[in-house]
């Protein structure tokens, strides 16, 4: 008898459907054949799944068993199939009604006792279901939290096959999970590292404030201690809370790279990742032999934090520009092209010479200018000219410190980073883009409200910087984002003037004077 169950495949934070087929006929030996491209982990199911039909009250079936997942085409990857397979050997073999099933999205990965464990990618499996109009899914209890959110789904949350079992043949039907609204699943977002704590840096908490309102990239370069690493912790803290769209990606990309906790639901707090300077490129950015999402990906709709930038491998860090500047990594094999969300914000930090002291007042530089120049330049040019915001962070001195005077905290900060975010929001509607720094050329010509004023003083400072045209449009961009956080509907004079003092870096530490 042939019985068909369905499920999905990942194709990187995807999920497409598979058709499980199962076909059991009487031999006088036993045989069992899966085809359809399985990998290693779908092949082991073949013991996990007899193991736990026997241990479940049900009979394996003695005879040929042929297990197909269609289309053969598409190469299955994990453990998810476990729960369809068993289920469609258990119809195939008459132990079980065979109507319907291929109507229900089956998950799960099946321990040898029968029991039901979580398996990686199932919001997206259960995303592209509904997509697809499906309305149905049991999965492992473990996974439900994560997929509470997804409206227009019956969840059916099972602890082992044979609950599964009972439910689809109405014998002992299983209670469908509640399921939230997005406001439903917020909660009271988490500060780590508060603003208040920073002394002095007014000019680095500034620019903090300017990249927060606009999603864009920065660059702190100062001295060992002067509190560059603290700033960048600080800045989840002021970003606005994400949006159901922004909280449903970056949960995709947690559940398929396995890096969401079992029972866990769905991550409304922006990542904040912190890769050490030895990881490789796919690491940083995603492949690999398996192809896994990398720390750009993992940083999306957060922060992507380097500390000690020139200390990461010139071919990662280069492998970075696409990423930080399309928004998505496109990871390309034989078989498929898999392609992961990487819209984060990338803020950077560095010394500015070797020994960390060029420039100090606090100590004098040991470094000569060759060594210097080829520490400055592990630092590419056109990966320079992809971060917007470019601020030098001195020591602080000794009397700000001891001040008791109290620092403006995260929550106000942020109250004016929301105010700026939700005229963005307003300005972009119903166009694919949520902040400035995601502005093309069409945008900044279009949307920018760039006064002649403004535009003249950018047109002096190009011509006496040599700035890109690359750096031009970020220019506008930045300005823009001043503009919003001042409420202004056009960029005047006084925002132009202070997006160009965040690019004067370019000039002093890799301009002619090191050459």
């Amino acid at each position: 008898m042939l019985a068909r169950t369905l499920c999905f495949a990942l194709v990187g934070i995807q999920g497409e459907p598979v058709t499980v087929e199962a076909d059991v006929t009487t031999s006088n030996s036993f045989q069992f054949a899966m085809v359809g491209l399985p990998d290693a982990a779908v092949k082991e199911s073949r013991e996990r799944v007899f193991s736990a039909l026997k241990n479940s009250g049900f009979t394996p079936p003695y005879g040929r068993t042929t297990v197909n997942l269609s289309p053969a085409d598409l190469r299955k990857e994990g453990t998810a199939f476990d729960l369809p397979i068993a289920v469609a050997i258990i119809a195939a073999s008459k132990q079980m009604r065979a109507v319907g099933l291929e109507n229900v999205l089956l998950i799960g990965e099946l321990a040898l006792d029968g029991r039901l464990a979580p398996v990686h990618g199932a919001l997206s499996m259960v995303i592209a279901a509904r997509e697809r109009g499906y309305t149905q899914v049991i999965l492992p209890h473990q996974n439900a939290r994560e997929v509470e959110a997804v409206e227009g789904m019956e969840v059916y949350p099972a602890r082992s096959l044979y609950e599964a079992v009972m439910h689809l043949s109405g014998q002992a039907p299983l209670a469908a999970q509640a399921q939230k609204s997005y406001q439903e699943c917020l909660g009271e977002q988490h500060i780590a590292t508060d603003l208040a704590q920073v002394r002095g840096q007014h000019t680095a908490r500034r620019a903090l404030e300017v990249a927060a309102a606009g999603g864009h990239n920065l660059l702190m370069v100062g001295v060992p201690g002067s509190g560059k690493t603290m700033l960048a912790r600080c800045l989840p803290g002021i970003l606005p809370q994400m949006t159901r769209e922004e909280a449903f990606e970056t949960t995709r990309i947690y559940s398929v790279s396995g890096l969401l906790p079992a029972g866990a639901g769905l991550m409304t707090e922006r990542p904040f990742r912190t890769p050490h300077h030895s990881a490789s490129t796919p690491a940083l950015v995603g492949g690999g032999a398996t192809a896994r999402p990398g720390e750009v990906s993992l940083a999306h709709n957060g922060v992507l934090f380097l500390d000690e930038m020139p200390e990461y491998a010139r071919a990662v860090l280069e492998a970075l520009r696409q990423p930080i500047e399309d928004g998505v990594v496109t990871v390309s094999r034989v078989r498929a092209h898999m392609q992961y969300l990487s819209r984060c914000m990338l803020v950077a930090s560095m010394n500015p010479c070797p020994c960390g002291y060029y420039g100090s007042r606090v100590k004098p530089c040991r470094c000569g200018s060759h060594e210097i120049r080829k520490y400055l330049d592990r630092i590419s040019g056109p990966l320079l000219d992809r971060i917007d915001l470019q601020v030098e962070v001195d020591a602080v001195p000794v009397e700000e410190i001891s001040a008791k005077a109290p620092a403006e905290d995260s929550l106000t900060v942020r109250a004016r980073v929301v105010a700026a975010r939700q005229r963005q929001l307003q300005r972009y509607k119903g166009l694919s883009i949520r902040t400035n720094a995601q502005m093309d050329g069409k945008h900044i010509e279009e949307l920018a409200q760039v006064s002649p004023e403004a535009l003249a003083l950018l047109h002096r400072v190009m011509e006496q910087m040599r700035f890109s045209m690359r750096a031009y449009g970020r220019l506008i961009k930045v300005a823009r984002t001043i503009a919003d956080l001042g409420g202004e509907e056009r960029v005047e004079v006084p925002a132009m003037a202070e997006a160009i003092q965040y690019r004067r870096m370019d000039a002093k530490y890799w301009g002619d004077q090191h050459a």
